[in-house]
């Protein structure tokens, strides 16, 4: 028990770590070209300059209340001053003859956070916007979707004991399986037991979850969090351990007895004992 303490002491602290480290990772992955382009024109969105803004815009989102839906967006954003902005979301296409760059920001004022996301496309050396919007959130992204049990109900505790208990059970059967000998086709049972049936994932932070029955996993459970984005947790059916321990008894069964005997043994037979005796195979 206390080996599983450290490993999962060790882990938390690792999973810490990463989170804390996300602005840098993100930071990496995003082009200083396209992050400047991208805040030069939500600037021009703040300075409420949008006619430069809807000469930049591509033929595909104008629409005749383009500038209604400009000033709607602009009025979202606070007039106070910035204290903090990072890169939250980046994802750049390359096609034939054209590049795509999709950057999301975090705009944090006193009291107020928005993610603002602007996409831009280069084809023929000619750049246009492609998507421009400005959503407000409650909270940060990293304190919105960090991994707390405050707030969490009986779905998230049962998946948070699942995903713990599930892999220990499978790692049983599997130690149990390369154990016992004799066996037949032991490295199929060791395939079997390692791999969950089906998919029942929640994300964490919203509780909402999914089903998904054709899918397998290792170890019969997956954890997975995109970058600034919401835990998700997912069990499947430990079937290959539940149906060896159930059938182990049977797996491990001595051979069989068979009948026969060599010309030797026929012969060397003592007076009164039967001329032929069964042997193992």
């Amino acid at each position: 028990m206390k080996r599983y303490v450290y490993y999962l002491t060790v882990a938390t602290i690792w999973l810490a770590l990463t989170a804390c480290d996300q602005g840098s990772i993100m930071k990496k992955m995003t082009s200083p070209e396209d992050e400047a382009t991208a805040k030069h024109y939500i600037e021009l969105l703040r300075q409420s300059n949008f006619e430069l803004i809807e000469n930049e815009l591509d033929p595909s989102i104008k629409s005749p209340d383009i500038r209604e839906t400009l000033i709607k967006m602009a009025n979202l954003i606070p007039a106070a001053n910035l204290e903090s902005v990072k890169v939250v979301g980046s994802h750049v296409l390359h096609g034939p003859g054209s590049r795509s760059a999709n950057i999301t920001f975090e705009y944090q004022f006193p009291g107020k956070w928005l993610l603002i996301n602007v996409a831009t496309q280069k084809k023929n050396e000619i750049s246009t916007i492609v998507g421009f919007n400005v959503n407000p959130i409650p909270d940060s992204l990293e304190h919105i979707n960090r991994f707390t049990l405050t707030g969490k109900g009986l779905i998230h505790y049962t998946a948070l004991i699942l995903i713990i208990l599930i892999p220990l059970f499978a790692l049983y059967a599997l130690v149990l399986c390369i154990r016992t000998k004799p066996m037949k086709r032991k490295w199929l049972w060791v395939i079997f037991i390692l791999l969950g049936i089906g998919k029942f994932g929640i994300n964490w932070t919203t509780g909402q979850y999914f089903v998904a029955p054709l899918s397998i996993q290792l170890f019969g459970v997956s954890a997975f969090a995109p970058m600034y984005g919401p835990w998700t947790l997912s069990i499947s059916l430990p079937l290959g351990a539940i149906v060896f321990l159930i059938m182990r008894k049977r797996l491990q069964r001595p051979n069989e007895l068979t009948s026969g005997c060599t010309g030797s043994e026929q012969t060397t037979a003592p007076p009164g004992e039967p001329r032929c005796y069964a042997k193992l195979k």
